[in-house]
C-alpha cells in the first residue's frame, strides 16, 4: 500500500526550467525534486524495483562506498518494499561510526545492515544490485526519462539538443543516450575516460549507443576536494538560488563551460540530486579550507 502510494506521489515527468549562469542560458531537468526520499539518477535507475512486481524478493544486497547515494536510495526502497537491505562496505572510519551523518546515517535509519563481508549466493528470493546501480535493469527509468525530455522538447518546439551530466558508472547517461534523438554528453567523474568507456561496454557492446565523453583541461580525482569545485557549487547557487552536489556536480558544470561550442544549440543540463551527500561533504571543505571559506 505504501508503495502504491508513494509512486502515485513521485513528481514525474520532473521540472524543466530556465536558469542563467556565467551569462548563459541553461535548461535544468529537476529530477531532484521527484520525491524528497527517492530522487535522482538513483530513482530512475531503482524505478523499476518499485513500479513492477518482484514478489519473490526478500531482500536486496548491493555494495560501494560508505557515503554512497546509491546505498541510502536503496535502503529507502527496501523499506518501502518491506525487503531486507545488506550493504557491503570495504572500510567504515571510526569517525563515521561514532558521528552517523549524511546518507550513511539515513541508511541506518532505514533499517540497513552494513559489513565488511557478504556471502554471495544464488537464492532465488535475493535481489543483487550492482555497484552505483549499473545494470540493464536501470534502463527501465532510463527510458522514462528519455521520454519526458523528448516530450518537453516537442513542446517547446525545439529541434536540436544537447544533453549534459556527469557520470560515475555512466549508467544514465548511456541508457539516456541510447533511448533519445539528442546528443548526449558526460564527464568521468571516478575514474578516467577509459574507465568509464569500459563501464558503458559492460552494459553494452554497441558504441553507437555510448555519450559523447568530454574531459575537463585539469585531471581531477574522484573524492579529492578542490577549491574550484566549492567555488562552482558556490556560484551555482548565488546565481541560480538551487543547491548542487558537490561531488559530481562541480566537475560536470567545470567541463561544459570549458567546452562552449556545445552552445551552438539548446543545453539541458539533468540534476541528478544527491543532495544529501552534501551532509558529509560540506563539513570536509570547511575543515580543509576554514581559512579560506
Amino acid at each position: 500500500m505504501y508503495r502504491k502510494k508513494l509512486i502515485n506521489f513521485l513528481s514525474l515527468p520532473s521540472p524543466i526550467e530556465e536558469i542563467l549562469f556565467d551569462g548563459q542560458l541553461f535548461y535544468l531537468k529537476r529530477d531532484d525534486l521527484i520525491h524528497p526520499d527517492f530522487s535522482g539518477n538513483k530513482a530512475r535507475k531503482f524505478h523499476t524495483y518499485l513500479s513492477n512486481d518482484f514478489s519473490n524478493i526478500e531482500k536486496i544486497i548491493s555494495y560501494g562506498s560508505n557515503q554512497s547515494n546509491a546505498m541510502y536510495s536503496l535502503s529507502v526502497l527496501s523499506k518501502l518494499r518491506g525487503w531486507k537491505f545488506e550493504y557491503k562496505v570495504d572500510h567504515i572510519p571510526e569517525y563515521l561510526k561514532e558521528n552517523p551523518h549524511g546518507n550513511y546515517a539515513r541508511a541506518l535509519e532505514n533499517g540497513m545492515l552494513i559489513t565488511d563481508s557478504i556471502n554471495i549466493t544464488t537464492e532465488q528470493n535475493i535481489l543483487y544490485v550492482e555497484e552505483g546501480g549499473r545494470q540493464s535493469e536501470a534502463e527501465y527509468g532510463i527510458k522514462i526519462l528519455a521520454q519526458e525530455i523528448e516530450e518537453w522538447k516537442v513542446s517547446q518546439g525545439i529541434r536540436e539538443l544537447n544533453i549534459f551530466l556527469p557520470s560515475g558508472t555512466g549508467t544514465t547517461a548511456l541508457y539516456l543516450n541510447k533511448n533519445s534523438s539528442n546528443r548526449v554528453y558526460t564527464t568521468p567523474c571516478v575514474g578516467d575516460s577509459e574507465y568509464l568507456k569500459k563501464q558503458f561496454l559492460m552494459l553494452d557492446n554497441n558504441e553507437l549507443n555510448h555519450p559523447i565523453i568530454l574531459n575537463t583541461v585539469k585531471k581531477y580525482h574522484f573524492g579529492k576536494l578542490y577549491k574550484e569545485f566549492y567555488t562552482m557549487w558556490q556560484n551555482l547557487y548565488s546565481q541560480t538560488a538551487i543547491e548542487f552536489d558537490l561531488l559530481y556536480d562541480p566537475k560536470g558544470w567545470i567541463v561544459l563551460l570549458e567546452n562552449r561550442e556545445l552552445f551552438s544549440e539548446p543545453i539541458l543540463y539533468i540534476h541528478q540530486g544527491g543532495l544529501i551527500g552534501n551532509e558529509s561533504m560540506l563539513p570536509r571543505y570547511e575543515r580543509k579550507y576554514k581559512n579560506i571559506l
